[in-house]
């Protein structure tokens, strides 16, 4: 059975694991049963934020400091059905919740296959009437509700009073990927480069007095004189020269977004005798 000091250390950033010691989330509420006022459930905040809470009962649980182990995985925690935290389970919501981890109706324990008796586990009042209800301790004080007090004489008259708190923070994801690839294309380059080439003009030059009687005399026959020509040809040659060096790089752009969510909170409420209340 779970004490008082337990009850109060898990208030305190208490844990649940499972039965491999994985945590599975932060203590929520301890749920009383009617007729004993032993600890029955145990509430653990789940999802995005804890914003969830799955309800975990404490038959086969062990408490060690601030962490509960209950004999079940952390799957079958988060997949239970869920029941709204009003302060009561009714009978068919507690019905529901001891059929899914196996606890009754001849079912096995999720844990150990040994079948679990609905003494051992139930926390309904017996009475029949359909009002069958768990009533819940707040964790702060460790004691079942009873109209308006704590259960413990020796303390002070007080409720603690607890709400949540929204914590939003960020974390990086990848978005996705950039990739520098490089290709080969051809494309036509077009220059104009001047050529020359040499061709052959006859020119003619008549003979003076003074060369005419020097040549006078000569024989007639046959002379053959050649003349080299040339020309430019258009000779082309490539090649690889690097140009530019590409890379990738990153900024940073920072962008506000606003998150909206729903918190809950305790109100107090006080019951007061009709003489207290008129005054």
């Amino acid at each position: 059975m779970m004490n008082e000091e337990q009850i109060q250390s898990l208030h305190n950033d208490g844990v649940v694991v499972d039965q491999d010691g994985d945590k599975i989330g932060k203590v929520g509420q301890v749920y009383l049963d009617d007729s004993t006022g032993e600890p029955a459930w145990v509430t653990v905040k789940t999802g995005l934020f804890g914003t969830s809470e799955s309800f975990v009962p404490l038959q086969g649980a062990t408490v060690q400091g601030q962490e509960v182990r209950v004999p079940y995985t952390k799957d079958q925690v988060k997949d239970a059905p869920r029941v709204e935290e009003d302060g009561h389970i009714s009978v068919e919501e507690e019905r529901e919740l001891f059929r899914y981890y196996g606890g009754r109706d001849g079912q096995q324990n999720a844990n150990n296959g040994a079948p679990a008796t609905r003494e051992q586990e139930g926390t309904r009042t017996g009475t029949g009437t359909g009002t069958g209800t768990t009533d819940r301790a707040d964790t702060g004080t460790g004691m079942q509700r009873t109209e308006g007090h704590t259960g413990d004489h020796d303390s002070d008259a007080s409720i603690l009073r607890s709400e949540e708190q929204l914590h939003v923070g960020t974390e990086k994801v990848a978005t996705g990927t950039a990739r520098l690839r490089k290709y080969v294309v051809t494309e036509h380059v077009t220059k104009t480069v001047p050529v020359q080439r040499e061709e052959v003009r006859i020119e003619r030059e008549p003979l003076d007095e003074q060369d005419r009687d020097r040549l006078t005399g000569s024989d007639l026959g046959e002379d053959e004189q050649e003349v080299t020509l040339t020309e430019d040809q258009v000779v082309v040659d490539k090649e690889t020269v690097p140009v530019e060096k590409v890379r990738l790089d990153t900024d940073t752009v920072t962008e506000e977004q606003q998150v909206t969510d729903e918190v809950r909170k305790e109100q107090i409420d006080t019951d007061l005798p009709d003489e207290h209340r008129n005054r």
